[in-house]
């Protein structure tokens, strides 16, 4: 049997952690930013208010502190031959978050150096570049045997009232409500859908999607390269700006490549296709709750000589712009 741990714990400061684990509920404290998470354990007749998806990914992004500046993160059991990309965004930006007082992050630049082994744990190495009066940035280094394999700096800014405010508007596209999975079975299409689409629609993964445009993994082709997603966590997050943060940074990478293949009909889950992540960056504009449903727009404007760049923008339902990412990936056929 699983235990446990009754201890307090901060998504933003270095303190002892409490293990979020099956039969375990979550006790939030007040709303703001550095929220204690306390977690109790639930008797047997109380059910659990939090699916696997969410347990999933609170483990994911608990990462160890080892020593000052020093942290270790693992990855899930899965048959993945190597670490997700936005996992080690997620906790990389959680280390950094552990190092920083009173300020959110507002942008991240990353490379991705190495494919990770989720066989083995990552260490986090955060150095603590500058802490001003309005910005502190953070360096994060990924390490397995011995080598970098990833490399992040983030930056935090303090809340502050600006004189200019401006954003793009909202695509014009159905609601997460008109894509669930008895909807989307209505459709002629689904009899033949293939089966990495309906793993969407599973309620165990960590980050629910909803594709806009599900005719491209029939083929279609999508002439301006202008594809939509709904995502959003499984479950319901503790009340924690910066946990969101780290949650939607681990889900920024979910599917932002596709993009680039949508002008050919083609999706990556082609087998033809070998595809990774090169780099990444991404920008938080307004506040935002993870487990509620965001629209995530992408395109690709460009691709050639074996990569692709891809950009999107993450909007609230009301049509408030969140955030808004970039990514440049290699995407070879095999031959």
């Amino acid at each position: 049997m699983q235990l446990c741990l009754p201890l307090e714990y901060s998504w933003a400061k270095q303190v002892p952690q409490a293990l979020v684990i099956p039969g375990c509920a979550v006790e939030l404290g007040k709303p703001e930013f550095g929220n204690i998470i306390a977690a109790k354990r639930l008797d047997s007749t109380e059910s659990a208010p939090m699916s696997k998806g969410l347990i999933d990914l609170i483990s994911i992004l608990d990462i160890e502190p080892l020593e000052v500046n020093l942290f270790r993160g693992n990855s899930p059991k899965t048959s993945w031959q190597r670490v997700f990309g936005g996992q080690v965004i997620g906790q990389a930006m959680v280390a950094a978050c552990r190092t920083v007082e009173g300020r959110l992050p507002h942008s991240l630049h990353c490379y991705f150096i190495l494919p990770g082994d989720p066989q083995i744990p990552i260490i986090y190495e955060v150095e603590r570049l500058r802490d001003g009066k309005s910005y502190s940035t953070r360096r994060v280094t990924a390490i397995q045997h011995g080598n970098a394999i990833f490399s992040i700096m983030v930056s935090f800014h303090v809340e502050e009232q600006g004189s200019f405010d401006h954003q793009d508007k909202m695509p014009d596209v159905p609601p997460p409500e008109k894509l669930t999975a008895e909807e989307v079975a209505k459709q002629p299409m689904f009899r033949e859908m293939p089966d990495f689409i309906r793993r969407y629609y599973e309620s165990d993964r960590p980050i629910e999607l909803r594709p806009v445009e599900l005719g491209r993994y029939f083929g279609q082709k999508i002439d301006d390269g202008r594809i939509h997603v709904w995502i959003r966590t499984a479950s319901k997050l503790p009340d924690d700006p910066a946990l969101h943060m780290c949650a939607l940074a681990y889900a920024s990478d979910f599917s932002l490549l596709d993009a680039v293949m949508a002008r050919y009909g083609r999706t990556l889950f082609d087998k033809r296709m070998m595809p990774a992540s090169l780099d990444h960056a991404m920008w938080f504009h307004r506040p935002f709750r993870a487990d509620e449903w965001l629209l995530y727009a992408q395109d690709s404007p460009s691709a050639q000589g074996g990569r692709g760049l891809t950009r999107g923008l993450i909007f609230k339902p009301d049509g408030t712009l969140v955030a808004s990412v970039a990514q440049e990936g290699s995407v070879r056929e095999r031959k």
